[in-house]
């Protein structure tokens, strides 16, 4: 697409969403605009305050820029099988590559940040601009610089930054006004040229030789690409499949196994803002959904890492079982706002999340139901994982008939259909695993009050005049959350059939739905209720609709198929933390689901 390059005074603050794509090194991950410019990039983890944050803070935030002189078209993928990007950019005088990663080490992740920028001259003369520019840690942090005998260090706060490179053509460090590195470069026909930013947390700073930070992006890009060997998926989505894997994966915090809801903290879900809230936690039902699907692709090494870290996290912080965690293994606690502007200057910009110390009936479901999953892949629980699931079984049935805060983690308490129906799920789950010997506990009981369950669902949950499943009993709202459980099992009959068309009648936006009654007027439909719907619609024998959606919804992801938590069904435009891991897994669940269930596919 052609764009003349704005000066700094003419940028429009907060980019698209859409044109972001992530990059990651299983410790962190960077988002990297159409420009080539980086506006987003915690250090040293994704938990940690951003030092790189323009996408939230305009003003202060920082980035990382590297962009032709003169006007020029973009295009970018990423390499084949790999989290590294590749973005060319052409103009009217020449044509250049810029390959980005966050590159990996020998063995495995660096102990350091290092972001590698390999720029390649394909044809002519492309001129490039570029910057190293700290924020203010969202205004925790005043950055300056320091002149050493090797070169000048960015320091802000406890955080250190380095540029290095080669044939980078770096001018300037500017100690006075607002601290960065900059400089240009050239390139022509077959050049080289590598732009490296280094950052460490309270430790020394290693400064890297950029020759084997470019082996060092080859080496990622072949790690990446030995990882995706090991992924098996042969339906009919192979390239959206993947791809959604691969965003996962930079989801998964490697130092602990647990995994992110989403990169991100504090965009938007409405044009009025106030819904912003930080999603780099691990909640309990993300994680259940991506060791599914890990599962289900043969990803053996992620799978017991991240359901190992979870009992071990619910253990430590027991025994109330918690609807999220730190990437640490902690309990996180309190909201902290900040005094920056937001993207677009749509506020409030937090870390923390309000969530945590709810109650949310649907989450035994998921920690049972995921452990379900592992032990039919062919694998053995531990003595201390079969006490606790019992006890939590135990637990589920003296509190399903409470309200909660249901799935949306609404201020309301109610008695929402989607927990009863996960707390049934649980008592199934529990089940399956003692009838398997892999838990011991009062089974009898678990039957007894599962039926009560389902009963108690037919019996206040359903409404003949709408032929729905109800947002909660006494209520004449719908939710998409309770296409869930076609998947879980609890119905895939004629009830759940006609609750499908009932929420594509209110709620459905071509192959979109909205969460559940009010939100088309408040804000944009969340991307996973549109899969999930696709995925129902298999599930109740509906192949037809079911392929015919899932069409329509996989290239519905931005120019490298990426997908943010929310979208706008008119103007394809995103809303929300990105990439979102609830998107991405509901993706792969309906995609699988589908091939399962619709014949016809490759």
């Amino acid at each position: 697409m052609a764009r003349a390059t704005p000066r700094d005074d003419e940028r429009p603050p907060g980019e698209e969403l859409s044109s972001y794509a992530p990059i990651g090194d299983g410790r962190t991950v960077a988002l990297i605009g159409m420009r080539g410019q980086v506006d987003w990039l915690p250090i040293p983890n994704l938990s940690s305050l951003p030092v790189f944050a323009r996408l939230i803070d305009d003003e202060t935030g920082g980035c990382i820029e590297l962009e032709p002189v003169d006007e020029y078209t973009v295009t970018r993928r990423y390499v084949a099988g790999t989290n590294v990007l590749r973005t060319t950019f052409t103009t009217a005088k020449g044509k250049a590559t810029v390959t980005d990663a966050l590159v990996t080490g020998v063995a495995g992740r660096l102990p350091w940040a290092e972001l590698a920028r390999r720029v390649d001259g394909v044809s002519g003369a492309v001129a490039f601009a570029w910057r190293v520019r700290p924020g203010t840690s969202l205004g925790t942090a005043s950055p300056w610089i320091e002149r050493r005998e090797s070169g000048p260090v960015i320091r802000s706060g406890e955080t250190s930054i380095a540029v290095v490179g080669s044939d980078h053509g770096q001018r300037s460090a500017s100690p006075e006004g607002y601290p960065e590195i900059s400089g240009r470069l050239t390139t022509k026909k077959g050049s080289r040229h590598l732009l490296i930013v280094v950052a460490t947390h309270d430790e020394p700073v290693h400064l890297p030789d950029p020759a084997i930070v470019d082996e060092g992006i080859d080496r990622t890009i072949a790690a990446w690409r030995t990882w995706s060997r090991e992924f098996s998926y042969d339906g009919r989505w192979p390239s959206q499949v993947q791809r959604s894997a691969l965003a996962l994966k930079l989801l998964i915090f490697s130092p602990s196994g647990a995994i992110a809801a989403a990169a991100t903290s504090s965009l938007p879900e409405s044009p009025r803002g106030e819904k912003n809230w930080d999603y780099r936690f691990a909640w309990v039902r993300d994680l259940a959904y991506t060791t599914h699907a890990l599962v289900r692709f043969g990803l053996r090494e992620e799978t017991h890492a991240a359901i190992s870290w979870l009992l071990r996290t619910i253990r430590d912080n027991g025994p109330e079982l918690h609807i999220f965690y730190g990437l640490d293994g902690d309990v996180p606690a309190g909201v902290r706002e900040y005094d920056v502007a937001g993207w677009r200057g749509l506020g409030p910009v937090v870390t923390g999340n309000p969530a945590q110390g709810q109650l949310q009936l649907g989450v035994f479901g998921d920690l049972i139901g995921v452990c379900r999953t592992y032990v039919d892949a062919g694998n053995v629980l531990d003595v201390a994982t079969g006490r606790m699931l019992a006890e939590i079984a135990d637990r589920t049935c003296d509190l399903w008939r409470n309200r909660d805060a249901g799935m949306w983690e609404l201020p309301e308490l109610q008695h929402y259909t989607s927990s009863k129906m996960g707390c049934w799920q649980a008592l199934d789950d529990a089940i399956h695993l003692a009838e398997a010997g892999e838990i011991a506990g009062s089974i009898d009981r678990w039957k007894a009050e599962r039926q009560r369950v389902r009963e108690w669902i037919d019996q206040h949950c359903w409404s003949d005049q709408r032929s729905s499943y109800l947002m909660y009993p006494g209520s004449d709202d719908l939710d998409a959350s309770v296409l869930l459980h076609a998947l879980s099992g609890f119905d895939r009959g004629d009830r759940m059939s006609t609750t499908i068309d009932a929420l594509t009648a209110e709620l459905g936006s071509g192959a979109h739905l909205y969460r559940y009654s009010g939100m088309q007027h408040e804000e944009f439909a969340f991307v996973a209720c549109g899969f999930w719907r696709a995925a129902a619609l298999a599930c109740v024998g509906r192949g037809g609709e079911a392929v015919a959606a899932m069409d329509d919804l996989v290239g519905q992801g931005n120019d490298v198929s990426i997908f943010a938590e929310m979208i706008d069904p008119a103007s394809g435009e995103f809303w929300g933390n990105l990439p979102q891991a609830l998107s991405h897994l509901a993706l792969i669940d309906a995609a699988m689901t589908i091939d399962e269930l619709v014949p016809g596919g490759p």
